[in-house]
């Protein structure tokens, strides 16, 4: 090993497995030339020893960042899912190197979220996201016997009452939102999921028009969560036509890709205050509808999850035992095992009601009297 000099700059040569090495340290100090020397070498023993590099651990905000952005392959939806739990990640860890986190900061993290009011369910996918952080630089493997899930509701969702309905509809008629109305009546009379609905173009339905107004038509599900919902057939209830003649009116030029319900602005116009569609993207989806979905809840004085209207359609033909399961998954799609256990449940409901009903209106058959035969006549018996 020796240091050498090449104008102001420091150079070092030694022989390394048989072969020179000579390289410039870029440095004017004989120290520092000398310390880079040093950590050439230990470089080419750690490479030829095949002994791997020791990760540098960054900041938990750095780690989260990076670990996101090489999911690949990840719907919009689940790369904006897997963001907003890193931003609340960031809030409690994001200074700290990602080394540093231990189950007891996450047993920490779980009761401060709670406290916050929000969900297990929602607390519990946060620490799945910090989980694959964590995984990427081999850290969770000795603390995850000591992480606990939260434990989650698995209702399968509840069934809107006429009542209910009646009071849902009279208040998205009165959104600022013109889609809402259409949309309800949509998804509660086809089942369709909101993603379903979203997602239609004019070629996927077939109707029928009479003087201007749909008569009768059917849908076509395009895009499915499962193969099995894809492509499924569903008549349009009369409603539906009703609702969706005076929606399809508001958008003349269109032709068979242009989306049922396209992305467009709502606004407020005139004295009257009356809201107005605008910016209208006939080639894109239409986005969210939360906040009008939840203000008519709040109008209805009622709190419920878009995804219950599909519940409320299942349960609807669950009641009539008319209606077979294989009917019921023609229509809705794949009908998991614990949701058809409980549409199972509400069949044999509505058969006892039924059976009940049908007493009510038999003729009572006659009082017959029996006297005990004697003993010869019990005999000859």
């Amino acid at each position: 090993m020796s240091l050498y000099r090449r104008g102001d700059v420091w150079w070092y040569k030694f022989r390394f497995n048989g072969q020179p090495i000579r390289e410039s340290a870029h440095t004017k100090s004989k120290t520092v030339a000398r310390d880079a020397e040093w950590a050439r070498r230990r470089e080419l023993e750690l490479a030829v020893n095949r002994i791997p590099k020791r990760k540098r651990m960054p900041l938990f905000s750095t780690a989260a960042t990076e670990w996101v952005e090489s999911r690949t392959g990840l719907s919009p939806k689940s790369v904006t899912r897997y963001r907003q739990c890193i931003e609340n990640l960031k809030a409690e860890f994001g200074s700290r190197l990602v080394c540093d986190i231990d189950s007891q900061d996450i047993a920490a993290y779980q009761r401060k979220r709670l406290a916050a009011e929000v969900s297990n369910r929602t607390v519990n996918y946060e620490v799945g996201t910090l989980r694959g952080i964590l995984k990427s630089f081999g850290l969770w493997g000795h603390i995850a016997d000591k992480v606990e899930a939260l434990k989650e509701n698995h209702d399968i969702g509840r069934a809107l009452t006429r009542d209910e309905e009646g009071a849902l509809v009279k208040a998205a008629g009165k959104s600022r939102s013109p889609a809402l109305l259409p949309l309800l009546i949509f998804s509660l009379d086809t089942g369709m999921r909101a993603s379903e609905v979203r997602s239609l173009r004019r070629r996927d339905l077939a109707l029928d028009w009479d003087k201007g107004v749909i008569a009768r038509g059917d849908v076509i599900v395009p895009k499915s969560k499962t193969p099995a919902g894809t492509g499924r057939m569903i008549p349009l209830t009369q409603r539906i036509c009703a609702t969706l003649s005076l929606w399809l009116s508001r958008f003349p030029s269109t032709d068979a890709d242009t989306y049922v319900f396209p992305r467009h602005s709502v606004g407020i116009a005139g004295n009257s205050r009356v809201p107005r569609v605008w910016n209208v993207d006939l080639a894109r989806p239409m986005g969210e509808w939360k906040s009008a979905w939840a203000a008519a809840c709040k109008e209805a004085k009622i709190r419920y999850r878009w995804h219950d209207l599909r519940h409320t359609f299942i349960s609807r033909l669950a009641e009539n035992p008319a209606v077979s399961e294989g009917t019921i998954k023609s229509l809705a799609g794949h009908v998991s095992k614990r949701m058809l256990e409980r549409y199972s449940h509400i069949r044999t409901h509505a058969k006892r009601a039924a059976i009940e009903a049908l007493e009510q209106v038999q003729v009572p058959i006659p009082v017959i009297s029996w006297t005990k035969p004697s003993g010869t006549q019990a005999a000859a018996i």
